[in-house]
């Protein structure tokens, strides 16, 4: 890919999560629906870093959940190999913690506490849950006594909003626990994905647990963002969300800017277009059907189109290709040398903020309450927050990213 030379250099260290050594210094945040393992391939070949899969609920996994067990596949030669949890009950998270440990499913486990999503905070999950600071310690304990050898790290949110910050308290909670590393999303869940980030809470993370790796999430849109969130905030590395939506050469750009190299990539159209096709190609790899691969590979046509001069037609066009063939004849008929456009730049994905977070009743009466939150809170969250259909033909097919058909969750973090 063609490359620019930025005027900002710099140099970071390795992260270190337990034995695991990871450079560059870099996190592919789990994101449903995105980051199965044909995205994580993609990324992978890009550059290094630690590959995270899509979140799947402790509960399915112990009870074995078909669509779940599919959803944790890692392609050959992905190392190390990473799981997020999302889960509310201490015994269920240990369970399933032991589960991967003792199976060797995977060799890293991440907890995810900074899902805003309704119908999980609704119910006391994700970034609801570390203002009740017993049952987060619980969980924490739990889940560091199941992995045994594999390191536990956690993901979560400044708090609900900002009369109810949780992200000092939840680090700590996590340092005295044995977590091996703590991810902070420097926005509340009422901000959901608008507004700005908050990287001074970052900051303060840092200074309060400086004995555990801190990793800082929100508005790394660039390899020059990263580079300035770990200047200005001391943490350890960052964790990439949003901004690789149609731009998996992001992780290339991470790697030469923490090497201290000012080479950017800026592809034109027609390599944009190439690693489309590379994109498709995997998913079909993935789910083992054209039909499912090119109907899951809509929703990044417009991702990686973004600031290019595309007409309505054409990008119609290519999110209706219902075979590779079609899909890479419609790419060739691209300007392949229309140079890369500076409103390709900035912010992909979801940018909303909520008037509210749905909370249980009672829920913010008192942080240190005793609470146990029953198997409600992850039914409906079975196979990782996603519901799926079969795809038309003769049934449900099975690849490496599990059953196919169409699913539905919570987009990018």
């Amino acid at each position: 890919m063609r490359c620019h030379r930025s005027g900002r250099k710099g140099r970071v260290e390795t992260l270190k999560i337990g034995p695991i050594e990871v450079w560059p210094p870099v996190v592919l945040a789990p994101m449903a629906g995105i980051t199965n393992a044909a995205f994580r391939t993609l990324c992978r070949e890009q550059g290094g870093g630690l590959f995270v899969s899509e979140m799947i609920t402790s509960r399915a996994l112990v009870e074995r959940n078909r669509k779940t067990l599919a959803m944790i596949r890692f392609a050959p030669g992905e190392s190390p190999r990473s799981i997020q949890l999302y889960g509310v009950d201490p015994a269920t998270v240990g369970r399933a913690a032991k589960m991967i440990a003792q199976e060797g499913l995977a060799d890293h486990i991440d907890l995810n506490f900074g899902c805003p999503v309704p119908k999980v905070t609704r119910r006391g999950g994700g970034a609801a849950l570390p203002y009740k600071r017993g049952l987060l310690r619980a969980i924490l304990r739990a889940a560091v006594a199941g992995a045994g050898p594999l390191p536990v790290t956690m993901k979560m949110r400044k708090g609900i909003d900002d009369d109810h910050l949780t992200y000092l308290d939840a680090g700590r909670i996590a340092a005295e626990e044995g977590v091996a590393a703590v991810a902070l999303h420097g926005r509340t869940a009422v901000q959901h994905y608008g507004g700005t980030a908050d990287w001074t809470a970052i900051a303060r993370l840092k200074e309060a647990v400086p004995e555990i790796p801190v990793l800082g999430n929100g508005d790394i849109w660039s390899a020059d963002d990263a580079v300035r969130m770990m200047q200005r905030t001391g943490c350890d590395g960052v964790v990439v969300g949003r901004g690789c939506l149609g731009r998996p050469w992001l992780f290339r750009d991470l790697a030469r800017a923490m090497e201290g190299s000012a080479e950017r990539c800026r592809p034109p159209l027609g390599e944009v277009a190439a690693t489309m096709a590379r994109h498709a190609e995997l998913l079909v790899e993935c789910f083992g059907s054209e039909t499912h691969a090119l109907a899951d590979f809509r929703k990044h046509v417009g991702w990686y189109l973004k600031g290019f001069t595309v007409g309505a037609a054409t990008r119609a066009a290519l999110t209706s290709a219902r075979t590779l063939d079609e899909l890479r004849a419609r790419l060739a008929e691209l300007d392949a040398a229309q140079p890369w456009p500076q409103a390709a730049e900035g912010p992909r994905g979801k940018s909303n903020t909520r008037r509210r977070v749905h909370l249980p009743d009672g829920w913010l009466d008192d942080p240190y309450e005793e609470v146990a939150l029953d198997a409600a809170a992850e039914a409906d969250t079975s196979g990782g927050l996603r519901r799926g259909r079969p795809a038309p033909g003769n049934g449900p097919r099975e690849g490496l990213c599990g059953p196919a058909g169409p699913s539905e969750g919570p987009g990018a973090r």
